[in-house]
C-alpha cells in the first residue's frame, strides 16, 4: 500500500488547513501523525473503517479526522491553528489480514503556522 498526503502549506494562527492522503489500496485503520524537529513522530488522531474516531488531548475540538472508504482517502480538517501546529504530518495506513497486521506510512507533508 502506497500513501500519498497532500494539503499543508503555511496558515495564520486561527486558521485551517485540510490535509489528505490517498492509500492506493483498502485499509482497516487510517491515522495522522506528526514530528516536531529533533523529536519523535507523535499520534495526532486515528480513525477506523467504521469511523471511529479518536485524537490526542492537544488537537481536540480543533481537529476533525474523516475518511472515503470509497476513495481510500482520509482526510485532517485543522481548524484554529496555533503556532504549536506546526509541524510535519504524516499519513499511517493500518492493513489487517488474517496474517497479521502491517503498517504503511506516507511522505510528510509539512504545516506552517504563523503567529
Amino acid at each position: 500500500v502506497q500513501l500519498q498526503a497532500s494539503g499543508g502549506g503555511l496558515a495564520q494562527a486561527g486558521g485551517s488547513l485540510r490535509l489528505s492522503c490517498v492509500a492506493s489500496g483498502s485499509v482497516n485503520i487510517m491515522a495522522w501523525y506528526r514530528q516536531y524537529p529533533g523529536r519523535q513522530r507523535e499520534w495526532v488522531a486515528v480513525i477506523n473503517s467504521g469511523g471511529a474516531t479518536n485524537y490526542h488531548d492537544s488537537v481536540k475540538g480543533r481537529f476533525t479526522i474523516s475518511r472515503d472508504n470509497a476513495k481510500n482517502t482520509v482526510y485532517l480538517q485543522m481548524n484554529s491553528l496555533k503556532p504549536e501546529d506546526t509541524a510535519v504530518y504524516y499519513c499511517k495506513a493500518v492493513r489487517v489480514t488474517a496474517r497479521g497486521s502491517s503498517d504503511y506510512w506516507g511522505k510528510g507533508t509539512l504545516v506552517t503556522v504563523s503567529s
